[in-house]
């Protein structure tokens, strides 16, 4: 008979670290596909619709708020696989997604802040007429 305690720690993915070929594997292929994941988006995503909304402002908002949810969701999802990684004690992978989480933040926080300037009202002139 097999001892069903040996089993059991076979398959639970906390019990042992992530061998050191397989935690680099994943680190190094799940960093690169998130960095092309966020280049891409950000010329063909976003660029693309822009260069296709030909001027009207309307289209190119929508794109513009669409690139920023489509990172914040990047972002969680990144968050996500590192907070897994953890669990399987794949530390290089986990270095790895939260190196990718601060360049997604960081592409987040510039589109956000295009966002912001370009939509804010220009304010009250201190001798304008109407403040």
């Amino acid at each position: 008979m097999t001892n069903s305690s040996v089993v059991a720690e076979r398959w639970c993915p906390w019990s042992h670290p992530t061998p050191r070929g397989v935690d680099l594997a994943f680190a190094i292929s799940l960093f690169l596909l998130v960095t092309a994941w966020l280049v891409l988006d950000w010329v063909f995503g976003l660029g693309m619709d822009v260069w296709a909304a030909q001027g009207d402002q309307s289209q190119i908002d929508a794109a513009g708020l669409a690139h920023i949810g489509r990172t914040q969701v990047l972002l969680v999802v990144v968050l996500t696989v590192a907070v897994l990684a953890g669990v399987c004690r794949a530390w290089r992978t986990v270095v790895a997604q939260v190196l990718v989480a601060l360049l997604v933040g960081g592409v987040l926080m510039v589109a956000q802040h295009q966002w912001d300037t370009s939509h804010t009202s220009p304010g009250c002139i201190r001798y304008a007429a109407h403040c």
